[in-house]
């Protein structure tokens, strides 16, 4: 009966659950589920198969120990096979089969049937130790070893390398048998050796085949042994020098294979190697810059770059030259207001432009340092990460440029500027200047009047003084006074009101580039951390 998703992910949880393997496991899918659309699939589908596999690993007897053999043609892989099992279980030489199953010799039958029903070995390969009348003391030593032959990695025979590649995987110890002829060919080393780097702690490497070297000469070949797989990152790893054939170094090789039984860690650390293979393939793909968000400094400096590109400053100054010059006109005393009109057209033609929505000239220049300054922020996130993260927050940020653009002018040009409209307090001076002019112009035409008929002193009086001159010097002088007074009142009420309208045009900046380029950014970047946190939660 085949196992639903759902099935198969519940017994790994309860496999995995409350342990610190588990807890790394679980950071490798929420890796994985971070980086799908941004990493490779085949990469991710990889990394979920290592985490499957661990896990169904994990749930198997705890008591055996996968040890496989493994090697090329004539290495002496099934002789040091045979050695360790003290049985011709299986043939070597020429009378090797060119089957592609592997032969497994078992110490320990109860709970092993699973075992080797997850490695797939037919029950015709497989042969149970401890029910052979030859069983010796010293097999105890082996309680619990799962035992493989595997097939020649270097055999024609293409089912013989999906073999070896299958259960290379799925072994707790691997055991790589070489010969003095051939230990640095280059299929082991690059096929099977380098990619394997983080897993020196589940590795050995027997030179067989030692008795055809002359004593004297034993040393310096093992040392080179140990040479090539210090290059392959494997330089911990431990070399035997044996001779199945004669006998040599068997015991020694028998007593490492138990020692790693005994310490019941072979499982537990093909699980933690794999996972290390894992993060150290999703950090070369995705790298390993840390985490990062688009903060509070860069969005300023992005909407303040922004903000200059699209004349949002000019704009303000518009607004303030134009309220400026509005307002000294309607505070000044009016016959000084009705000089400085002259010059009016100019600026109110100014103002309907900004009202308008028009900006600086070069409109098409504008647009390329909006969306240089965009591509500038792209940049300095995007730096550091993997191609294909850098790629994505690139495209998060600079991939709807044109909209971008389109909506700063429209949202720009929607902004009230208020350039057309006085503060109220101006208008009400405005109304008292004209009020006290036409006072004074009535007391001087009233006096006037009268002193060309002779009548000054029939005009009414104030503490003495006739009316008429009252009323033009108070006019005149009154006028003059709030003019002085209220000037530089004027350029703090225009100022305000640039300032007012340079905040509204930088809201506009700041709500655009926040749904064009920040939030998509984040987005991409927060998929990003997560990936991260992932990987973080997997190494510890």
């Amino acid at each position: 009966m085949t196992q639903t998703d759902g099935e198969s992910r519940e017994l790994r949880d309860l496999a995995t659950r409350g342990t610190a393997i588990g807890a790394r496991l679980q950071g490798l899918e929420k890796a994985v589920a971070a980086a799908r659309g941004r990493l490779d699939d085949a990469l991710l589908d990889e990394t979920v198969t290592t985490v499957e596999r661990a896990t169904g690993r994990l749930r198997l007897s705890a008591h055996h120990t996968v040890v496989a053999i493994a090697g090329a043609t004539g290495s002496g892989k099934s002789s040091t096979f045979n050695a360790l099992t003290g049985l011709e279980l299986s043939s070597t030489g020429v009378r090797r089969p060119t089957t592609s199953w592997a032969t497994a010799c078992v110490w320990g039958s109860e709970g092993a049937a699973e075992v080797l029903e997850w490695l797939g070995i037919p029950p015709r390969h497989q042969t149970m130790r401890d029910s052979m009348l030859d069983t010796r003391r010293d097999d105890k030593a082996l309680e619990g070893v799962v035992l493989m032959d595997l097939p020649d990695h270097d055999s024609t025979e293409v089912a013989h390398h999906l073999e070896v590649d299958r259960l290379v995987e799925l072994a707790d110890l691997l055991v790589w048998v070489v010969d003095p002829q051939k230990y640095a060919d280059a299929a082991l080393h690059d096929r099977y050796l380098a990619p394997y780097r983080t897993h020196a702690g589940v590795m050995l490497v027997v030179l067989n085949h030692i008795d055809t070297i002359a004593p004297e000469k034993r040393p310096a070949m093992v040392d080179d042994v140990k040479r090539l797989l210090a290059a392959d990152g494997l330089g911990s790893v431990k070399v035997i020098a044996m001779s199945a054939r004669e006998g040599l170094g068997v015991d020694e090789l028998r007593q490492e294979v138990a020692s790693r039984v005994e310490q019941k860690r072979s499982t537990t650390a093909r699980v933690e190697a794999d996972i290390a293979a894992a993060i150290a393939r999703l950090d070369a793909a995705g790298g390993d810059a840390p985490a990062r968000q688009v903060d509070a400094q860069q969005t300023r400096a992005l909407e303040d770059r922004v903000a200059e590109s699209a004349g949002v400053p000019a704009i303000a100054g518009v607004v303030a030259r134009t309220v400026r010059a509005r307002a000294a006109r309607a505070v000044a005393w009016p016959p000084v207001a009705l000089v400085a009109s002259l010059g009016r057209r100019e600026s109110d033609d100014v103002a309907a432009a900004s009202r308008a929505g028009a900006r600086p000239q070069a409109v098409a220049v504008q647009r390329a340092a909006v969306d240089n300054s965009i591509r500038a922020v792209a940049d300095d996130l995007a730096h550091g990460l993997g191609a294909p993260w850098a790629a994505a927050v690139r495209d998060a940020a600079t991939g709807r440029l044109e909209e971008t653009d389109d909506a700063l002018d429209r949202g720009l040009t929607a902004v009230d500027l208020r350039a057309d409209r006085l503060p109220g307090w101006v208008g009400a001076v405005r109304v008292l200047q004209w009020l006290l002019f036409l006072a004074a112009l009535a007391g001087g035409a009233w006096w006037a009047v009268l002193a060309t008929q002779g009548k000054l002193g029939d005009a009414p009086d104030v503490a003495g003084t006739a009316l008429p001159p009252v009323l033009l010097g108070a006019g005149l002088a009154l006028g003059l006074l709030i003019w002085l007074v209220l000037r530089p009142l004027v350029g703090g009420a225009a100022r305000r009101r640039g300032e007012d309208a340079e905040a509204a045009l930088r809201e506009v900046v700041a709500q655009v580039l926040a749904a064009q380029v920040v939030t998509p950014t984040d987005e991409v970047l927060a998929s990003y951390g997560a990936f991260r946190s992932g990987l973080a939660q997997a190494q510890r």
